[in-house]
């Protein structure tokens, strides 16, 4: 049995922005139980060279709807990376989800043929679709999610793997 890109791209997606959202929630609230100024959280990094929380959800934001519009040629929507407080995040996450969520499977017939150039500072690097997909754009979405979530761990946030792993239907034995 083939995966399709679109099996591969629009429900993973969806299902790391949930948790995202989820994520800003459980980090909203432990800042109200803890009395801790929300900034403490938004500009925690974990380590000096590596981007904030800010960032790391922008990142994952990015990262989600430029894999989608690339692999099905629709344009992006653009955001302008000025978010400063859990909300405007959420709204961030929600707009990412609500452009991913738009996008019919048909969209991505032919997409397999497709080449995918990045440009990056240093170089550029010209793909095909599915080694985009499961070589760059899946792996980057993960690493964000998951610096995401150790920022919170590293902050005392009480997330875990079930929070990582987010929802999912378990079949009854």
């Amino acid at each position: 049995m083939s995966i399709s890109l679109y099996r591969a791209t629009i429900p993973v997606y969806l299902r790391g922005l949930t948790v995202m959202a989820d994520y800003l929630k459980t980090a909203r609230a432990h800042c109200g139980a803890k009395s801790l100024d929300p900034q403490t959280i938004l500009k925690a990094k974990l380590a000096p060279d590596m981007l904030d929380f800010v960032a790391q959800v922008q990142r994952v934001s990015d990262t989600a709807k430029f894999a989608v519009a690339r692999l099905t040629g629709v344009e992006s929507p653009k955001f302008d990376d000025n978010e400063t407080t859990f909300d405007q995040l959420r709204d961030r996450i929600a707009n990412t989800e609500a452009f991913i969520a738009g996008i019919l499977e048909d969209r991505f017939d032919g997409a397999e043929s497709r080449q995918i150039t990045l440009k990056f500072k240093e170089y550029q690097t010209t793909m095909d679709a599915v080694d985009y997909l499961f070589k760059f754009a899946l792996p980057n979405f993960y690493f964000h999610v998951t610096t995401t979530h150790d920022i919170l761990r590293a902050q005392g946030v009480d997330v875990g793997k079930k929070d990582y792993l987010g929802p999912y239907e378990m079949e009854k034995i």
